[in-house]
């Protein structure tokens, strides 16, 4: 109803999980990097524990893009089951047959024995298997047993299942309980979400309006936004529905900023909060309810009380800045006229349009210009030859490494803070199969800056991008020549010590213990700081971590932050 009201394509705060509007904090990804590292650990428990609408779904639901494809994994989201229901949901998720041995009640037997053939079967090929049981507090202690009795599965190498318990915080007390005890020695990795604090309270906000195509500043006030905080604790889900509310007051009062009076009253009618006395009513004849105040603002809206901004479809693709060498270098005249805005009805005749990100997208293919690879080059002042079989063996001996990823997040883009090759896919086809390679040059806010073909930049909304970017993207690195090239960059003496001067700079520093050889103190270090970067702490320094370490050590390359 509100939305075009704020010049917003979508509802912004619904609680569905949308994945178009995954914000990740900090915790978040901690959080994800927890569960990460559970895969490779070798059997066990993993327990990620949070206050109901912290994320945790969010950040389950992130782990399941993420997990690899040599893992099998079952998932349980109803949890009240006896031992026998469990067991016969964990073989149907893993696809595992069971019958009655005998004619009559299926026992426990008949699905323990299958699920054991099974697991020695995958881990004989090779492949993890995980089981996920979401909401675990739910669990009775009898289940809770027979999962740790499922950790008995194993070879002499390893346990044979992984399994993952989310919850809210009543499951850490459970399984902190003395019966528990035994389950409790096999917890390998543990992690309480936390609700967001003030300033991801405020990003949050930011990031679920610039999705929904917010093009101005914020519609909250800023003792508006801490007062959202304070009402909801940080919490998304509370977040959502307050802000929500918050929004429909204003849109009904016709005001087109949220104050903190509004705040306080959506407050009252979704959590049944008290409100101080004084100016809290939002709209004339003093309502009672939002159902009337909706209504009234409806009216108002069609009898035309108040303003209400003019929402041209084509604005969500108009840039901010668009320049070309091309429009620097012509000469004055009716071509290079400041840009109209399309939706203006009083734009002078001949003005140039502006270009749209279609439009951009369309140019990259047209006339002769350098590819996605050579833009990138240029990003890290390298040089590229057009007719380069390959760009990654030719930039290596620039002294640069290659990184691509097809499942990348915008978080983590922000995260490496480095320029990257994105592969866009236009919704109408007109790029074919393989998409457009353009260069993310730069990210201010929710506006990304992109270059492309002839020199030509365009700076977009970030709710633009999504999509047409499905998370395929290339960047670069910069590496010792003698680095070797496998995952293991300490396999020679020299990529050894460049990676321990690499941890001392990043402020990880050496701890000489007895009993602990050099490699795997080494190792220790590289948890360490993946755990501080939120990355999987897996203690193997792969192309992430040593990005993170070339930042973290100060080492010059170029950035996202800072345009290049």
């Amino acid at each position: 109803m509100y939305a075009p009201f704020f010049g917003l394509q979508h509802p912004p705060f619904s609680i569905a999980p949308d994945p178009r509007y995954l914000f990740m904090s900090e915790r978040h990804r901690e959080a994800l990097a927890h569960l990460l590292y559970g895969l490779d650990a070798g059997g066990g428990f993993v327990l990620l524990t949070g206050e109901i609408g912290t994320g945790k779904t969010t950040v389950c639901r992130c782990f399941l893009e993420q997990i690899p494809a040599h893992c099998n994994v079952a998932y349980i989201f109803n949890p009240k089951l006896t031992v026998p229901e469990l067991l016969r949901s964990i073989c149907d998720e893993f696809g595992v047959a069971h019958q009655a041995a005998a004619p009559g009640v299926e026992t426990v037997k008949d699905c323990l024995d299958p699920l054991n053939a099974f697991l020695l079967q995958q881990h004989a090929a090779g492949r993890n298997n995980v089981l996920i049981i979401d909401e675990a507090q739910n669990l009775a202690p009898d289940v809770l047993e027979q999962l740790r009795l499922l950790t008995n599965l194993e070879t002499s190498e390893r346990k044979l299942l992984q399994i993952i318990l989310i919850g809210q915080p009543e499951l850490r007390a459970m399984v902190a309980a003395p019966e528990l005890e035994q389950l409790a020695q096999r917890v390998i990795a543990r992690y309480h979400l936390q609700a967001l604090s003030a300033d991801e309270t405020r990003q949050y906000i930011a990031h679920r309006l610039a999705v929904a195509g917010l093009q101005g500043p914020l519609p909250f006030a800023r003792r508006a936004l801490a007062r959202v905080h304070a009402l909801t604790g940080g919490v998304p889900r509370r977040i959502n529905l307050l802000c929500d509310r918050a929004l429909l007051g204003a849109y009904a009062a016709g005001q087109r900023e949220v104050g903190e009076a509004i705040v306080r009253q959506a407050a009252r009618e979704v959590f049944d909060a008290p409100v101080a006395a004084g100016p809290g009513r939002w709209w004339p004849a003093a309502l009672g309810g939002l159902a009337g105040a909706a209504a009234l603002g409806a009216l108002g809206w069609a009898m035309g009380w108040w303003p209400v901004a003019v929402v041209d479809a084509t604005r969500r693709q108009a840039p901010v800045a668009v320049t070309t060498p091309a429009a620097v270098a012509a000469p004055a005249g009716p071509a290079t006229a400041p840009l109209a805005p399309v939706s203006n009805p009083e734009a002078k005749a001949g003005a140039q349009p502006p270009l749209t990100l279609a439009g951009f997208l369309a140019a990259q293919a047209e006339g002769p210009s350098p590819d996605g690879w050579q833009l990138l080059a240029q990003a890290w002042q390298a040089s590229l030859p057009p007719d380069a079989a390959d760009p990654c063996a030719q930039l290596a001996s620039e002294g640069l490494r290659c990184w691509r990823h097809r499942r990348a997040s915008l978080n983590l883009l922000r995260q490496l803070d480095r320029p990257v090759l994105l592969t866009l896919r236009p919704q109408d086809g007109s790029a074919g199969e393989g998409g457009v390679m353009v260069l993310l040059r730069q990210l201010d806010g929710d506006k990304a800056t992109l270059a492309g073909a002839n020199g030509s930049t365009l700076q977009v909304a970030l709710a633009d991008l999504a999509p047409l970017w499905h998370g395929e993207v290339a960047t670069l690195w910069k590496a010792p020549a003698n680095l070797p090239t496998g995952s293991n960059v300490a396999a020679t003496v020299a990529g050894a010590a460049w990676l321990d001067r690499q941890l001392t700079l990043a402020g990880q520093a050496r701890t000489d213990q007895r009993g602990i050889s050099p490699a795997q103190q080494r190792r220790a270090r590289v948890h360490q700081f993946q755990l501080g970067q939120g990355l999987t702490p897996d203690g193997q320094a792969g192309p992430l971590t040593l990005m993170m370490l070339n930042r973290a050590a100060g080492v010059q390359e170029p950035s996202l932050r800072a345009g290049g």
